[in-house]
């Protein structure tokens, strides 16, 4: 029985976080979209490409939305992302997809399944630095068009219960304190979304089906708290 339960474990874990290693080939040569006036590229895991809610739902698509609504002409997301993925797999998938380097906003959110595999910090921060990099260069060399969002908490998930929650939580703190001091460093704005993901804990009403991922609703929340810094890196 404690065999049983031990696999199963490991299977839900691969499953909700992914353990997908194979870098996927999307398409070469992603290009903005020309319908609008200014486009948008989101770089990420599991939180970009929305796992456990429709396209539509995702961050960066309600980000666009609103942005639109308030006047700015942005297209939909090239999105680069997958569940599951580290900083080393999204690199490699960046370099797959060989996005062409004219986006005028960049998005990047990316680091706990680094945490989550017990990766350490000091190989998360140069390759997040990598990233940044990479980011920048595909907004058209201008930093001012990259935005970083923090790792949200799992540790404040019903998916948690039964572990260390507040390990957890100080890994992700640990995690993010990198990212945001490699951000300042590169000149990109860091945006601050970990507070509002504990909310989950709360309410289940910020929570996707499988009771770790977030619903629409919290990414309606991160797109908010965004919508300022990205306005301003489009209209600068």
């Amino acid at each position: 029985m404690r065999r049983y339960i031990f696999f199963t474990v490991v299977l839900l874990s691969a499953v909700l976080f992914g353990c997908e290693k194979d870098t996927p080939s999307p398409d070469a040569g992603l290009k903005p979209d020309a319908d609008h006036a200014y486009s948008y590229l989101a770089l990420g895991d599991s939180y970009t490409i929305g796992e456990g809610v429709q396209v539509a739902d995702r961050w960066g698509q309600q980000l666009a939305r609103l942005l639109r609504a308030d006047g700015v002409d942005v297209g939909d997301p090239v999105t680069i992302a997958k569940t599951g993925w580290t900083t080393s797999e999204l690199a490699k998938a960046i370099e797959a997809a060989n996005p062409t380097a004219d986006f005028d906003l960049v998005s990047l959110l990316i680091g706990v399944n680094n945490q989550y595999r017990g990766q350490s910090i000091s190989s998360y921060r140069t390759e997040f630095r990598g990233l940044l990099q990479t980011s920048i260069r595909l907004a058209k060399g201008d930093a001012g068009n990259v935005v970083v969002l923090s790792i949200p908490d799992w540790g404040a998930t019903p998916f948690a219960q039964g572990r260390d929650r507040e390990q957890i939580s100080a890994e992700i703190e640990a995690f993010n304190v990198v990212a945001k001091d490699e951000a300042q460093k590169a000149g990109v704005a860091f945006i601050n979304i970990t507070p509002l993901t504990r909310k989950a804990l709360e309410d289940a009403s910020y929570l996707a089906k499988d009771g770790l991922h977030y619903s629409g609703k919290m990414h309606l929340e991160w797109a908010k708290l965004t919508v300022p810094q990205a306005k301003a890196a489009l209209i600068q």
